[in-house]
């Protein structure tokens, strides 16, 4: 009861930055154990509004910045979404409560953290893809995606993520290297795309290429 009640005191703190507005955010944010996903020595910590260290020289990322995306990226139920860098399995667990199970694909660079992020999310319930690979080719299988984000930092959002989202959908993602800025594609017929860029971010940077 005691991480139900600070989930809720969570969702409130987000719901007052502004950084949740949609019900079906909050709702996501609210039923995620995020202390099943942090190491057991951070979990007095896990609904702190920041980022955890997971191993590996990784992190999950902040609430709010979860939040963020999911918002950002306009998510609905029953969208097939990739997501670049399962890291721990949080940021997925969160959009999977949007979208749906079975529709959550996620490729991470680190063996270790994809087989714990499986685990974790095997034993939480949840029907998320997790394989072991280079995120900047995707995960052409389970394509086209209505959806496609990255929790890590890439110079530019790489060509196949691009390839594999559907005409009209979207990708979110940090581009740069220090100074990093959150930035929304949207794909057009032509195979062009559209580019909305939002405030500065931190992420650590893409692995592999």
């Amino acid at each position: 009861m005691e991480y139900e009640q600070r989930r809720e005191r969570l969702v409130e703190r987000l719901r007052d930055r502004g950084a949740i507005e949609r019900e079906s955010t909050a709702e996501a944010i609210r039923a995620v154990p995020r202390h099943e996903f942090v190491p057991e020595g951070r979990r007095d910590d896990a609904y702190a509004d920041r980022p955890l260290p997971i191993g590996e020289g990784q992190t999950v990322s902040a609430p709010h910045m979860v939040a963020v995306m999911v918002e950002r990226l306009d998510l609905e139920a029953g969208e097939e979404v990739l997501e670049i860098g399962t890291g721990c399995g949080y940021h997925a667990a969160v959009t999977a409560e949007v979208v749906g199970d079975g529709n959550v694909y996620s490729v991470e660079y680190v063996p270790e953290l994809a087989e714990q992020a499986r685990e974790t999310l095997d034993r939480l319930g949840y029907d998320i893809g997790v394989r072991t690979g280079d995120g900047h080719e995707g995960w052409a299988e389970h394509a086209p995606y209505d959806a496609a984000y990255l929790t890590c930092a890439a110079e530019e959002i790489p060509d196949p993520i691009i390839e594999q989202t559907r005409e009209g959908g979207r990708i979110l993602a940090p581009v740069g290297n220090v100074m990093q800025e959150l930035v929304l594609l949207t794909v057009q017929e032509s195979g062009g795309t559209d580019r909305e860029t939002f405030a500065g971010v931190r992420f650590v940077p893409m692995q592999g290429g």
